[in-house]
């Protein structure tokens, strides 16, 4: 990622996610974090990468008061998407195994969006990666909820945990933008902002 790294740009991760943070590093490129709670309440009328994208920019506009010249903040947000409804993080195990009683057996979307702004303009680019769960037995949900607690997850899983291991039979998109930040599409659109500006 030298091109990146030897720009004038910083890069800022607006992100409290350690996730994002990690598949951030993988990648090599230089970054600081600087993360800007933000509600991520949405209008019952938008859906699926609508809600994603809304959210985003709400992100965004967290930080439009204080983004330098030569900055790209980095926002991003993940949401599954499933029966035409948002399931966002459990409020507690009981929400937690009950979404997943819902997922067994059946296949649902996980929508991230990230947006990308400098002081002169902002992007967002969203991808939606296709889930399937094998049948889950009771035991493999309780377990799982009981010794990974994953009330701070959309839709109540980490696909790199073990129920990802042992249960999703299959992913149709991209497996870094499950895990919140589509790590080959972001990289791409941080040299694109470069090269565009250079």
């Amino acid at each position: 990622m030298d091109l990146i790294n030897n720009s004038n740009y910083n890069i800022i991760l607006g992100s409290a996610s350690s996730r994002r943070k990690e598949l951030l590093e993988m990648t090599g490129i230089v970054f600081k974090v600087n993360s800007i709670p933000v509600s991520e309440d949405f209008p019952e009328y938008l859906k699926a990468e609508e809600i994603a994208e809304f959210i985003v920019n709400n992100k965004a506009n967290a930080f439009q008061k204080i983004i330098e010249e030569n900055q790209i903040i980095i926002v991003a947000d993940t949401l599954v998407w499933f029966k035409n409804k948002c399931w966002g993080k459990p409020k507690d195990k009981t929400e937690a195994k009950s979404m997943l009683n819902l997922f067994s057996g059946n296949s649902h979307d996980v929508i991230t969006s990230v947006g990308f702004l400098t002081n002169n303009n902002f992007e967002v680019l969203t991808e939606s990666t296709k889930v399937t769960y094998k049948h889950l037995t009771d035991n493999e949900i309780d377990f799982y909820v009981e010794t990974m607690n994953p009330v701070d997850k959309a839709g109540s899983y980490g696909i790199q945990d073990w129920i990802g291991m042992i249960g999703v039979e299959r992913i149709t998109g991209s497996y870094t933008s499950v895990l919140g930040l589509p790590v080959p599409q972001v990289t791409n659109k941080i040299i694109q902002i470069i090269n565009k500006n250079v």
